[in-house]
């Protein structure tokens, strides 16, 4: 947290200030906060303490109370686990000179634990994750929706969506800013910027419960979209036609085009677009993590719980509710 928060602070911009929030105040990153003062005293760093629990979204309740601490037009949302380089904000910034861009965002790689599940979580956002943005971006002709790595907007376009307050008990949060700015019919802009994420270190169970939360929030945002994930699950199918078939020799042919594709995609994203070298240190773990891919679909497709900061909830059009929602009649 502490080389996370230092990179914050490091940036080669003119005017800027960090403002964090915390709902407790015994929190350990608050103490990490005041060190953070304690080093850069030249620097705007405020500590907020969020003393009220406004929605089920703790962060967006946070968030809420943060705001009129701010005292610039242009907003960064960044999540504690992310690290960034020193060029960062002139790379974020630079869309946002044309009006009609509302957000900015960016990918990002991940930083893995040596746990066998922080490893499957990084390999899912190298070679799964960030593809399916790319291709959104690609079907969709453009984005229209943003990533928790990095949000950047305007204090106005937040104004003309309702606020955080609009958007108190939705899971998705990132999500929802970059679909309500885009209604307004500004555009979501992918910066070149690229930020680290640090992952836990995922027991087998954690990393499970991950993928079935990201799996169910999917479902709940883009029904279709996640109705269309069935047939991406290359190496799933290919290994079922070739069992199918008794190995025959067109089905063998087909498997190893389909893995040939496969780590193809995996190695040129996480090489090209991401700058990362984790995937092809982990790359023999991605068949173990494609077949487990469609379990966590199908499961997804059938609940609405998730465990999400502790807790569990239920995700109901897109928002956390406490008790199960009430079947629609």
């Amino acid at each position: 947290m502490w080389e996370s928060f230092r990179t914050h602070a490091e940036q080669n911009y003119p005017d800027f200030e960090l403002v964090f929030g915390v709902n407790d105040p015994n929190d350990p990153a608050a103490e990490v906060v005041r060190q953070l003062q304690e080093k850069y005293p030249s620097r705007k760093i405020k500590l907020i303490i969020c003393d009220r629990t406004l929605g089920t979204n703790v962060k967006v309740s946070n968030l809420v109370q943060m705001l009129p601490h701010a005292t610039h037009e242009i907003l960064f949302i960044n999540d504690s686990d992310i690290r960034v380089e020193p060029n960062y904000p002139q790379q974020i910034v630079a869309p946002l000179s044309d009006p009609q861009v509302g957000l900015v965002t960016c990918l990002y790689r991940a930083e893995p634990a040596k746990t066998l599940g922080s490893r499957l979580e990084a390999l899912s956002i190298a070679t799964d994750f960030v593809p399916g943005v790319l291709s959104a971006r690609f079907l969709e002709n453009g984005l229209h929706f943003g990533l928790g790595s990095t949000l950047a907007f305007r204090r106005s376009d937040l104004a003309s969506i309702g606020g955080f307050e609009s958007i108190l008990d939705y899971l998705a949060d990132d999500y929802e800013l970059g679909r309500r700015i885009a209604a307004t019919g500004k555009r979501i802009e992918l910066s070149p910027a690229t930020v680290t994420t640090f992952l836990p270190a995922y027991t087998p169970s954690e990393f499970w419960r991950h993928q079935l939360r990201w799996s169910r929030t999917i479902r709940d945002a883009r029904p279709w979209g996640y109705m269309g994930l069935i047939f991406t699950f290359g190496l799933p199918w290919s290994l079922a036609m070739l069992i199918a078939s008794g190995g025959a020799t067109w089905a063998w042919i087909l498997f190893l085009l389909t893995c040939s594709a496969r780590l193809g995609v995996a190695l040129a994203t996480a090489a090209r677009v991401l700058n990362d070298r984790q995937p092809a240190q982990n790359i023999f773990w991605l068949p173990l993590r494609d077949l487990l891919a469609p379990i966590v679909w199908v499961v997804g497709m059938i609940g609405n719980r998730i465990h999400w900061r502790g807790g569990d909830f239920y995700l109901k059009d897109g928002q956390l509710k406490k008790s199960k929602p009430e079947a629609s009649t």
